[in-house]
């Protein structure tokens, strides 16, 4: 696996600019406060600070849980004010892992503090849909009122937590699967990427606010949805993984060239 130092920048392909490659299996991603992104890189229990001018590559924390399974370790970062927070997934002991579960504060760049197991609260607190991993799978983290929100694309439901640690459901779905999240005042967006086989009339955008948690449909038509973001005007944008190869399981890579920048349309189409 590339280390960060190997990563690679620049480069253009079909109209998208290169930034960074190399990555450590890289997953979540935030711009943090120096204006730099900042991305988890699970596969090396690592984040990496991207330079958004050059591409160049350095370490801004290490020492995290590193990926136990296919899937998961240090999923996603988001920052308070100057400190970073990252949130570590299927690293507990119900896959095999000894590590928790949940939000670590980073303290410095190579220590850190758990202020939010995860994965006990929702062992103590299962979901009312079908389940095999007791600790969940947490996918997406999104800055809110001071604390965090948190999808849980296995239980299928969003939370939030605290900096102090203290966790809550804030809206439980059926079997959509819901992956990336957005805020807007109290409005909060969810990307779905719909249940196995990820049909893209599955995929959608929903909103719903956080006192009234009933969500609504923005738009849907999205092969296997992965995250959602506000742009300029207030545009809403989505990310769309693509289709999978014959064979692959869910959650594999896409077939190459089949993932997709959509923007929602007034009309609810992307």
């Amino acid at each position: 696996v590339p280390s960060a130092a190997a990563a690679t920048s620049g480069g253009h392909h079909d109209g998208v600019d290169h930034l960074v490659s190399g990555l450590a299996g890289g997953s979540g991603s935030t711009v943090g406060p120096d204006g730099a992104l900042y991305v988890t890189e699970p596969l090396a229990g690592r984040i990496s600070r991207v330079d958004p001018g050059t591409g160049a590559v350095t370490t801004f924390a290490t020492g995290l849980p590193e990926r136990v399974v296919d899937v998961g370790g240090a999923m996603d970062v988001a920052f308070l004010g100057r400190t970073a927070y990252v949130m570590v997934t299927l690293v507990g002991p119900d896959v095999g892992g000894d590590d928790v579960v949940g939000v670590y504060r980073m303290d410095g760049r190579h220590t850190f503090t758990v202020v939010a197991d995860i994965g006990a609260y929702a062992i103590a607190n299962p979901p009312d849909t079908a389940f095999f991993v007791p600790s969940g799978v947490q996918y997406a983290m999104q800055t809110y009122r001071g604390g965090f929100l948190v999808t849980d694309g296995h239980h299928n439901r969003v939370l939030y937590v605290t900096r102090g640690g203290a966790i809550s459901e804030v809206a439980a779905f059926g079997n959509v699967v819901p992956t990336g999240l957005e805020t807007r005042g109290d409005t909060v967006y969810v990307a779905e990427a719909g249940p196995v086989p990820h049909l893209p009339r599955d995929g959608r955008v929903t909103a719903f606010r956080a006192r009234s948690p009933h969500p609504r449909e923005v738009a849907a038509g999205g092969r296997l949805l992965v995250d959602v973001e506000l742009g300029r005007g207030h545009t809403l944008y989505a990310l769309a993984q693509g289709t999978f190869r014959p064979g692959d399981p869910e959650g594999a890579p896409a077939s190459p060239g089949t993932g997709e920048l959509l923007r929602v349309r007034h009309d609810g189409a992307f």
